[in-house]
């Protein structure tokens, strides 16, 4: 709709899921949510682009940070952080698994 309205280049600029991921005991962090959300919407996001201009598309965020509005509850990255000692770990959609 915005597009046909103003004839201007897209770019999604944020876009992404919180979840609350945790290290599980095969020592991987299962990101299943996340692959299933980043899947549709980018599913859609293909569609749109077939009658938009969209020139950019920015996941949020790259590692798990703290948000202002849950703090460092929730996790938003495509990285897990350990904030007790800064260990990273790519979760499971970071370690190349297929989009479903």
């Amino acid at each position: 709709m915005i597009y046909e309205r103003y004839h201007k280049p897209i770019y999604i600029t944020e876009n992404g899921l919180s979840c609350h991921d945790v290290i599980s005991l095969d020592g991987k962090v299962h990101d299943p949510n996340r692959i299933d959300f980043l899947a549709r919407y980018l599913r859609e996001l293909r569609k749109a682009a077939e009658e938009a201009d969209i020139r950019g598309y920015f996941q949020w965020s790259l590692m798990d940070n703290f948000e202002w509005a849950k703090g460092y509850s929730d996790r938003f990255g495509l990285v897990y952080v350990n904030y007790r000692n800064q260990e990273r770990r790519l979760k499971m959609r970071s370690r190349g698994y297929p989009l479903p």
